[in-house]
């Protein structure tokens, strides 16, 4: 034992003696703080690198980038149609191809409607709740575009953020406080700073690999991902404008982050997500081990772990490679999903009463917290699990500020919505169903609720 411990030693000395270790560490690291973790004040939103680039391909191709969404999604069901029939050998020898496109039954109805919707908005032919604005087309103009844009360029560039060391000497950093609040590694940390600077999807994209990679349990990774996907500033100073609060945005913001930090200490606590194993992704095992030795501090355990991180790292061939897969499997594999299943959930939201009918036991809720117009916030209070910006769209009618305060500040602590987030976790190897993000929604709701109202009584109104 004392042998190995002294060649372990002996390891990180030679590792932490490279100067040419510590720049494989630190400038890549640097480099991916800058893109994904530091806000920035561009076009007069609040974002981070990476979010500019898609901004401006967006901005540049907008016009275009539709039509090219309606035609990935037929590559997709083309593609995988062909595998199903004819199983290419080019297709069925490559472990990637045959992952995206040698589906089930499920996989290829789900392309062939997301395909089918995203034909029948961009030429408005149909049935209109299935193209409406309000529905196919807040897929394939709103939510589609994004996916595209923001994936493309996280996706290559993640790498910088999660495979030269950062997460290591951050996690060793902040392990003492990660573990004993919300029992989490110190690593999820990035994962909630990528949220909140960039996008919710990103932080998801980010525990998705980490759990496929061996740095997460299946319970780590159930909890980060819908815990720690946080809604971003950017996208939260949106939802504050368009309810008409965009002078309270810094109180609002902050009574957001309370909440969901609340929320974050008590839901790895209780079932469902409290009952997922603490076992790691069986092909690939326990990748990592964040005991700290006896002696070592946090600051020197973090800048080893880092420097051999840094040093076992993939070549820049080898990260393209897989930042490209990365994003053709965001691409072909998830936009079609949400161009279906997202579509069925507007649809369900917009042209049936099942929404406003399962929230009638929240209207005395409501008033007895002392809400105003509480039949017509009630309306907004489930509506949320579709998409995030429904709520807000419904509630920005509401005239009192008040109610449109909590029930826009509800909407981006719930987290779970299907149009989007919901779909990326199921679409995962994390061990979450359907069900479970439903009750994980229903748990969100009534832990931040309480804390909502109670902020906006004492402090905001």
């Amino acid at each position: 034992m004392a042998e190995a411990k002294i060649e372990v030693e002996v390891g990180q000395e030679d590792v932490s003696s490279s100067s040419s270790g510590y720049l494989k560490f630190i400038i890549p690291s640097l480099i991916g703080v800058l893109l994904f973790l530091t806000p920035v004040k561009f076009n007069g939103e609040v974002t981070i690198g990476v979010g500019i680039f898609a901004s401006l391909l967006k901005n540049v191709f907008s016009e275009h980038i539709p039509a090219f969404i309606v035609f990935i999604l037929g590559l997709s069901v083309g593609v995988s149609i062909l595998t199903k029939l004819v199983k290419p050998h080019f297709i069925m020898e490559n472990k990637f191809l045959k992952g995206l496109f040698n589906v089930g039954i499920w996989g290829i109805s789900a392309r062939v409607i997301g395909f089918a919707v995203g034909i029948m908005t961009i030429l408005e032919v149909g049935p209109e709740f299935i193209w409406s604005r309000n529905t196919g087309g807040v897929v394939l103009y709103d939510l589609a575009p994004v996916l595209l844009t923001w994936f493309l360029f996280a996706g290559i560039l993640l790498p910088l953020l999660v495979e030269f060391g950062l997460m290591e000497f951050i996690g060793a950093l902040v392990q003492k406080i990660m573990r004993p609040l919300f029992k989490l590694p110190g690593r999820s940390s990035i994962d909630c700073l990528a949220s909140w600077m960039g996008a919710g999807p990103v932080g998801v994209l980010v525990t998705t690999k980490q759990y496929d990679e061996g740095y997460y349990t299946k319970r780590e990774a159930a909890v980060i991902a819908t815990t720690f996907s946080i809604a971003s500033i950017a996208f939260s100073l949106v939802v504050a404008n368009v309810v008409g609060l965009g002078h309270l945005f810094i109180p609002f913001y902050l009574t957001v982050s309370v909440a969901c930090v609340v929320a974050a200490i008590i839901m790895p606590r209780i079932p469902p997500l409290s009952r997922k194993p603490d076992t790691y992704y069986e092909p690939v095992g326990q990748k990592i081990d964040e005991t700290i030795p006896e002696g070592v501090s946090n600051l020197q355990w973090g800048w080893e772990q880092a420097l051999k991180k840094a040093k076992t790292a993939p070549n820049a061939g080898k990260l393209f490679k897989n930042g490209v897969e990365t994003v053709l499997d965001i691409w072909l594999g998830l936009i079609p999903l949400v161009m279906s299943l997202g579509a069925a959930a507007l649809i369900i939201a917009e042209y049936t009463s099942i929404f406003q009918i399962i929230s009638y036991p929240f209207v005395p809720i409501l008033e007895w917290m002392q809400l105003p117009e509480a039949a017509a916030a009630s309306k907004t209070v489930l509506i949320g699990f579709a998409d995030m910006f429904l709520p807000s769209v419904i509630g920005s009618g509401i005239e009192s500020e008040l109610t449109r305060f909590v029930v826009a500040a509800l909407s981006l602590t719930q987290l779970i919505y299907m149009s989007e987030v919901g779909i990326l976790i199921l679409r995962s190897n994390i061990p979450l169903n359907f069900l479970e993000l439903v009750i994980i929604f229903l748990q969100r709701t009534i832990i931040t609720l309480p804390v909502i109202v109670v902020i906006a009584h004492l402090f905001v109104f």
